[in-house]
């Protein structure tokens, strides 16, 4: 990386309301995220030189696009700044603070907001699994008679380590144990006052019955509405924002690494290409070791990790692509409680998107600004002692794009 790129702080709106519920609009929502991220950091519209959205499906859901205009919806002091908006499914925030991150190392802008943002329950069920299914794989070719698309394909994945590895159901439902757990003390969660019981991660067709294949409610992350920003800075501007509001640079979160990786859009297609790889999905841990190499950090150095967890295999997946454990073996960090609060190397001390929520468009964004809370010791009653880095990890699809950072104080 040849510049710095830090990050100044910003906001996420509780993924636990239903916005068409209160008769809000996805207007309402992004308002409400941008000037929550203003008011906690005390900054002014006039001062944002550039802005960049993340967001997956606002024409299918809301059908509103073009969401830079919403900046100067919003306030005018925000009129004649250039904004633009990304997509790559469920990395369509990582896209945005990727671009984001490459203006300030250009030279272009030294201060930038990133707002991710995606509303999804003010549809059915079934239509919304329908409208984030196709759109984000090979959609006249993949799952054609499927009734919930995501949760097959990651089933596949289940099935794929299971013929490889070797997999058992209770590492996944550890896995999804944890992420409720975390997410209990997470003020913002979407199931923070949810209640289970054991059988709610059990295999009981009626505690936790089976959405597809190997996948039960218990493994699936949550449709939710939701918006986060995060405000990006060059050194400059962050040195003259700490001045201002009586901090040290010290005390403010950087991106030490940055990877990105894309590959075939069709599930079957990238795992037949890594038959007799070590690893199920390779894009995924080239992207991880590209930041890790950026950052100059190996596994050891991180402090935990938000990783994307749309269903629990895809946490069990990127267990052993970070190298947490060998590839295959990720079930021995989920015994050795090594993921868990207080382990090793704590994974979704939020909740992830299983136990916080993921709002599509907004999920990278949210990673960010949660992985700068730990590392400068703002994280609440989820903050995970002593954090001084993280890592991210946020998919798109059936892993086709990969997005990881390295974020440090």
């Amino acid at each position: 990386m040849t510049a710095k790129t830090f990050v100044l702080g910003g906001h996420q709106t509780d993924f636990s309301r239903n916005w068409a519920r209160e008769e809000k609009s996805l207007f309402d929502m992004f308002k409400e995220t941008l000037e929550g991220g203003l008011s906690s950091t005390g900054l002014e519209p006039q001062q944002i030189q550039a802005a960049h959205v993340g967001n997956f499906t606002s024409e299918i859901f809301c059908n509103q696009g073009h969401l830079g205009g919403f900046f100067t919806a919003t306030d005018w002091g925000f009129d004649g700044m250039p904004a633009q908006r990304h997509e790559a499914a469920c990395a369509s925030g990582s896209m945005a603070m990727l671009s984001a991150m490459a203006e300030i190392e250009a030279g272009r802008y030294d201060l930038i907001a990133v707002l991710g943002i995606e509303m999804m329950r003010n549809v059915p069920g079934d239509q919304a699994a329908k409208f984030i299914g196709g759109p984000a794989m090979w959609a006249d070719r993949e799952c054609l008679d499927v009734k919930y698309p995501w949760p097959h394909i990651f089933s596949e994945l289940a099935d794929e380590y299971d013929q490889r590895y070797g997999l058992k159901f209770e590492h996944l439902a550890q896995i999804s144990k944890n992420n409720f757990d975390n997410a209990t003390r997470n003020p913002n969660a979407q199931s923070r006052k949810w209640t289970f019981t054991e059988e709610s991660f059990q295999e009981n067709d009626e505690a936790n019955p089976r959405i597809s294949g190997r996948i039960r409610r218990s493994d699936c992350g949550q449709v939710t509405d939701g918006g986060a920003i995060v405000f990006l800075a060059s050194e400059r501007a962050a040195r003259e924002y700490a001045k201002k509001h009586g901090k040290s640079l010290n005390n403010i979160a950087r991106i030490d690494g940055w990877g990105h990786r894309t590959s075939h859009i069709s599930y079957k297609d990238k795992v037949e290409a890594s038959r007799g790889k070590p690893y199920v999905i390779p894009n995924v841990r080239r992207a991880i070791e590209d930041a890790f190499s950026r950052a100059n950090v190996s596994i050891d150095d991180l402090s935990g990790i938000e990783t994307h967890d749309c269903f629990s295999t895809n946490e069990y997946m990127a267990i052993d692509h970070f190298g947490i454990s060998a590839p295959g073996e990720s079930w021995k960090a989920i015994e050795n409680g090594d993921i868990a609060m207080g382990g090793r190397i704590p994974v979704n001390p939020s909740g992830g998107l299983i136990g916080l929520g993921h709002p599509v468009g907004a999920t990278g964004v949210r990673m960010m600004l949660d992985c700068a809370k730990q590392v400068t010791g703002t994280a609440g009653d989820y903050q995970v002692e002593g954090a001084n880095k993280f890592g991210i990890l946020n998919i798109g699809g059936s892993c086709t794009t990969a997005a990881s950072f390295v974020v440090s104080a």
